[in-house]
């Protein structure tokens, strides 16, 4: 009785939180709305600092103040600011791996070829392979972005659609709001654009999947308005992930602190220093001068005039700490090693021998899979319901009744060769259908065309051996003893 009692009391809390959202957004409080809406701002700042070079600690290292003796302040002497980018690195490896190449789509429901030729079409128009590399890159760098599916009416009055990639480094805010099973139940855009004489004013777009606000700050207060969702679903992408770099920054802030202290000590030491007698020199030379002439009081006092002072290598301590620093930074954020010399010495592997070469991307790739999975299912639901919505009316019911599937590709292809034989022997073994062993085929691309273009063939050829041993009343065998008959006679 008392777990029903919290149960009940927790269901009324949620409604009325729901209820009081939506009274919020009767009364136009917007600031109100955004106060119960989330968002990742300090996250998002901590990583586009991380992942711009001019931001990094070692930027904020204080340049030396040379004083003499007497503590009187000589010169400024710049010190060394090396920010090494390996944010940028990692992440981009692990786009790589995700997005290389580009989502293979599949269509899992019978009668319904229109409704996914329309889909594919309809990605192709709005380039999805190139936004949703945008996204993923953003998200990886700032760790937030969005793909926002707009519908409007182009020039010609016709239906259309477009995606705007949405991120905090393109002066986008987003705002998201889930239930107690991290259901989305809305999400916001927050923007400025300029308006009527050169004024600028902050817009906040809320988006649920019956209804659209589109809200605009003014001098006194918002102007809230209603449209209808004609998609019916939320038209938002959201991408959220932790940096790609996550538990490397100590340890490339440290590798950015010795390389920059080590430019410092090349600069001081790496040049000879000039050691010279001063009760031998008679002159010095200048410094710029081409044939430099050092002279001496007399000849046996020209091996003691001067010697250079030059500096030994680094200790080797130093070296171990940064090959060492270098190899578990790409360990942590699982990235493979990939040089020059890597690719020389994989360029000849086989796919799956460089799958393993490259293992470290691959795991993280599987670990990003298992929430790009439901992105790519939530992406297939949203532009099936545009396209049957709002693009092509016609194909509603088709539309309701399509089911997509998605396959990541390999980065770099897969061996067409090992695949290719390993089908022909599960089709040869009698273990896998001919029909089976076509979609399976990496060499062919669109399934259902290759089967009729394969049944067409067997068709051309059944006819022509008809024609030549038989089988037709007008010709082949039976032409030929008419031929013999006539001959005989």
């Amino acid at each position: 009785m008392v777990l029903f009692d919290l149960f009940r009391n927790y269901m009324n809390a949620l409604v009325g939180r729901n209820q009081e959202f939506e009274q919020l957004l009767v009364a136009k409080d917007i600031s109100a709305v955004k106060d119960k809406m989330s968002n990742r701002f300090d996250a998002i700042v901590e990583a586009v600092q991380e992942y711009d070079v001019s931001t990094h600690q070692i930027m904020k290292r204080e340049d030396k103040i040379v004083t003499d003796k007497d503590g009187n302040f000589r010169r400024v002497e710049k010190v060394w600011k090396l920010p090494i980018p390996y944010q940028v690195f990692i992440n981009e490896i692990a786009l790589v791996f995700l997005y290389g190449r580009p989502v293979k789509w599949t269509q899992l429901s019978d009668g319904t070829d229109n409704a996914f030729k329309a889909f594919q079409d309809t990605l192709k128009r709005l380039r999805f392979d190139s936004k949703i590399r945008q996204c993923k890159r953003i998200a990886g760098a700032e760790t937030e972005s969005a793909m926002l599916f707009r519908v409007f009416k182009d020039d010609d009055g016709n239906p259309d659609a477009q995606i705007r990639v949405l991120a905090a480094s393109k002066g986008d805010e987003i705002f998201v709001r889930r239930d107690q099973y991290e259901n989305i139940l809305s999400i916001a855009w927050g923007y400025y654009v300029k308006e009527e004489k050169e004024q600028v004013n902050y817009h906040f777009d809320i988006f649920t999947k019956d209804v659209i606000y589109r809200c605009a700050k003014r001098t006194l207060g918002w102007d809230v308005m209603e449209e209808p969702n004609l998609i019916r679903k939320i038209p938002i992408i959201l991408f959220q992930q932790d940096k790609e770099w996550k538990g490397a920054e100590h340890l490339i802030h440290r590798e950015e602190h010795i390389a920059s202290r080590t430019a410092d000590t090349n600069d001081y030491f790496a040049d000879p220093v000039a050691i010279m007698a001063a009760d031998i020199v008679k002159n010095v030379p200048e410094k710029k001068e081409a044939a430099k002439l050092l002279i001496t009081n007399g000849k046996d006092g020209v091996d003691k005039a001067a010697k250079y002072l030059t500096r030994d290598n680094a200790p080797q301590s130093k070296k171990d700490e940064i090959e060492w620093l270098q190899n578990q930074i790409l360990q942590k954020t699982f990235t493979p090693n990939i040089t020059t010399d890597t690719l020389k010495q994989v360029s000849q592997l086989s796919g799956k021998a460089l799958r393993t070469v490259m293992m470290l991307a691959d795991i993280k790739a599987a670990k990003h899979k298992e929430t790009h999975d439901e992105l790519l299912d939530r992406t297939a639901s949203l532009v099936t319901a545009i396209i049957g919505n709002v693009l092509d009316v016609r194909l509603h019911t088709e539309c309701e009744a399509l089911k997509v599937g998605h396959e990541f590709q390999e980065p770099f292809g897969d061996d067409v060769a090992d695949a290719l034989n390993n089908v022909i022997r599960a089709v040869d073994a009698g273990i896998l259908s001919s029909e089976t062993g076509i979609e399976l085929n990496p060499l062919i691309k669109d399934t259902h065309r290759e089967i009729e273009r394969i049944q067409a063939e067997a068709e051309e050829r059944r006819k022509i051996q008809e024609n030549i041993f038989g089988g037709s009343e007008d010709g082949g065998a039976g032409t030929a003893n008419a031929g013999e008959e006539g001959e005989d006679e």
